[in-house]
């Protein structure tokens, strides 16, 4: 990514404060003309320049910025599990230089983009309540929550951490990988698995890999646009979908997530290979017995479902 810092885009940090320095200015003179002496605390709760101006900018910038982390992380990991021909032709459509290092370093930079642009929206939120005497910036955070732009809930935050988690382990002895993320790791407490990864002196992410369906290790792990992490089969059953049909892909548009019940959250799922490979590793025993299980329970829905056509077309 290195050159390419005017391709991307930013939270315009500078330019939200100056936002709120107007606010205060237009604030503080409303209220001299009122009262006649000067006020700092003068800017209300909901003012026109703010909600105008701050909290679209704001927006804005923070779509096109989870946008951009999200597709450049989606292309890396696609070129780390290509194989073959389909990896070179990734290379070389992508222009990217084909090395190991090159996939580590582009990984790197996507972990600093994400946590630069995390921070400064972090700061500005918190400079909007310090100016307001409010709470609008905290609900605002929610509200980007809610509507999927907040970049450390990206999916593909957790896939970059697995990945280098399966690289450190991979390539401990050559020496030569780069660490992605200082002090991530991949935790058990009472053999609940979660992954954990120290991202500033302030913030600290935890990922718990429990399937909140079937309560075990996730299995085959997809996300859902709302951020939660299901089995994939898991996921097919409480979108009253077959795995063995269509899928997830076959998820009405009105099934809501099992556990925070907002509806839409199908479309748009993300497959994590990477963490995959990583439970895959780190449970072993576990994975195998697990993977015998779906087998049987995808052919018993095979087979059901090949019935269930075969009645509808003799018409019984």
């Amino acid at each position: 990514m290195q050159g390419q810092e005017k391709k991307l885009p930013t939270v315009g940090f500078k330019k939200l404060k100056k936002i709120l320095k107007n606010c205060r200015r237009e604030g503080t003179r409303s209220k001299k003309d009122v009262h006649g002496v000067l006020d700092i605390q003068t800017c209300p709760q909901h003012c026109s320049v703010c909600d105008g101006t701050f909290f679209p900018s704001l927006l804005k910038e923070m779509s096109a910025v989870v946008g951009c982390f999200n597709d450049r992380a989606q292309k890396l990991l696609e070129l780390h599990l290509a194989s073959g021909f389909r990896k070179y032709f990734i290379w070389f459509k992508g222009k990217l230089q084909g090395s190991h290092v090159a996939l580590v370093q582009e990984g790197q930079d996507l972990v600093n983009y994400a946590l630069i642009n995390a921070m400064a929206i972090r700061k500005i939120l918190k400079k909007y309540d310090k100016v307001h005497f409010s709470k609008q910036g905290q609900a605002f955070r929610s509200q980007a929550q809610s509507m999927h732009i907040e970049i450390l809930q990206s999916p593909w935050l957790c896939e970059l951490m697995a990945f280098h988690i399966n690289l450190r382990e991979t390539k401990a002895k050559s020496g030569m990988t780069p660490a992605l993320f200082e002090g991530c790791f991949l935790t058990f407490n009472d053999g609940k698995p979660s992954l954990s990864c120290q991202l500033f002196d302030s913030v600290k992410l935890d990922i718990d890999l429990t399937c909140s369906i079937c309560l075990d290790t996730v299995f085959d792990p997809v996300s859902l646009t709302c951020g939660h992490i299901f089995c994939y089969m898991c996921a097919c059953s409480a979108a009253s979908v077959m795995t063995v049909v269509n899928g997830l892909k076959a998820a009405d548009p009105k099934e809501k997530c099992p556990l925070c019940r907002e509806a839409g959250v199908y479309e748009g799922f993300v497959h994590l290979d990477e963490l995959s490979i990583l439970l895959k590793r780190s449970c072993g025993e576990y994975w195998e017995q697990r993977l015998r299980t779906e087998r049987a329970e995808r052919l018993r829905q095979a087979k059901e479902h090949w019935e269930s056509e075969c009645r509808a077309f003799i018409g019984a």
